[in-house]
């Protein structure tokens, strides 16, 4: 009797801790409770576009977007189910769960442009799923942020033999590096801005404001240089690690620049001799994970004790 769900919360919340608990206890109740939900999931991915609705009706089946979002799915939402499903299909033998996330990742590729940098917004009512033309952003933040580091987590997922996942967040990684990455006019602090355009932009407006929830990069960037095909040696390897190094401290002088140590939703850039700011409305804490993660994945992959002994500093205030 919950009534409508997030099918992306609920998927990466109930179904992927359901199907992490499984994977390390081998009970078989919690396969059937995951293969249960999932299941009632799928209802909301029948749409006409081949892109799920933002939410179902786990009882009934009704489907349907949040009201704000109208004709438009969120890309984060939709494209942050597949890691869960294509183990759901693996440990079940349902290959209906790997096939209708794989299909989402097939219109995305068709849907990506040659920069890679797709739009937050994709209109999932219609027959044909398209960009919402009428306001486009770019961001790995908030509505974007998890596609991009699913395009990398798929790819490793499948043995790193479905190259069109690796090609995406290649493609995706190198525009941010062009376009995106900026660095602040008092101490040069790396961080990752936002572009947005509507149909009468004449050039895209760029947001000098950084998430908490692009900090998730930091961990992202270095499995990916980590794991390059072209060797951790390479220069976009090499490139992708100073990135990912460079925007960690970043998210620790988030925390860092505040007199409680927690650091705040969101910062602006270069405000009134700061190298960065609470963005206004933004000064709050929702205990978001994205910083301990990426100093995890780099002290793990990099054997670096810093990135341990940061997290530990900010972690104890």
């Amino acid at each position: 009797e919950v009534g409508m769900v997030s099918i992306f919360e609920t998927t990466i919340r109930s179904l992927g801790g359901l199907l992490s608990a499984y994977d390390l206890s081998g009970e078989a109740v919690l396969l059937e409770k995951a293969d249960d939900l999932g299941a009632r999931l799928m209802q909301g991915f029948d749409s006409p576009s081949g892109i799920p609705y933002g939410r179902v009706n786990l009882k009934t089946g009704e489907k349907g977007n949040v009201g704000w979002m109208k004709n438009r799915a969120s890309l984060a939402e939709f494209g942050t189910l597949q890691v869960e499903f294509r183990y759901l299909a693996a440990v079940t033998g349902k290959h209906e769960y790997a096939e209708a996330v794989e299909r989402i990742f097939q219109i995305l590729e068709y849907l990506q442009p040659d920069d890679g940098l797709i739009p937050i917004y994709v209109v999932n009512t219609g027959k044909t799923p398209a960009v919402w033309d009428e306001f486009q952003r770019v961001s790995f933040g908030s509505h974007g942020d998890s596609a991009y580091e699913y395009m990398l987590k798929i790819w490793l997922q499948g043995g790193r033999r479905e190259m069109m996942y690796r090609h995406m967040y290649d493609r995706s990684i190198d525009a941010l590096h062009e376009q995106l990455l900026f660095h602040s006019n008092l101490n040069g602090l790396t961080y990752v801005a936002q572009r947005q355009e509507t149909k009468s932009s004449k050039r895209p407006v760029y947001i000098h404001s950084m998430e908490h929830l692009t900090c998730f990069l930091g961990g992202t960037l270095a499995l990916g240089a980590y794991t390059d095909p072209n060797g951790l040696d390479s220069v976009k390897a090499q490139r992708d690690l100073r990135t990912a190094r460079a925007l960690t401290y970043t998210c620790y002088q988030m925390y860092q620049n505040t007199e409680t140590g927690a650091a705040p939703e969101a910062v602006s850039f270069n405000e009134k001799h700061h190298d960065l700011k609470a963005q206004n409305r933004s000064e709050y804490y929702l205990l978001r994970p994205e910083t301990v993660e990426s100093f995890y994945i780099l002290n793990k992959l990099t054997g670096d004790p810093v990135s341990a002994l940061d997290c530990y500093s900010f972690l104890d205030d």
